[in-house]
């Protein structure tokens, strides 16, 4: 994958490590590779709940894996923050 756009988007590769397909959950779990500049793994899960209502879990954790990273310091949580809100706005689209 990439972030950003044109020659200002950075490489960030992974690769699912895991997908669930139960009855009444679904979903997957992706884990960085060598050159993404996190070391971690991001788990998206829907459950099915008897009463009928959904419910949608992130489970993340990371650690700077790049000199970009470690710098970034409060801007690189606040990418990881950013990237959280489009996941979730994304249960809001058809």
């Amino acid at each position: 994958m990439r972030l950003g756009v044109g020659p200002f988007s950075l490489r960030v590769p992974c690769r699912v490590v895991e997908v669930l397909e139960e009855p009444t959950r679904k979903g997957f779990a992706y884990g960085t590779l060598p050159g993404h500049p996190e070391s971690g793994e991001e788990a998206f899960v829907l459950d099915h709940l008897p009463d009928g209502a959904i419910q949608f879990t992130i489970t993340a954790f990371s650690r700077p894996a790049s000199l970009l990273a470690r710098l970034g310091g409060p801007m690189t949580r606040g990418a990881q923050q950013w990237m959280t809100r489009r996941y979730l706005a994304s249960l809001d689209h058809p």
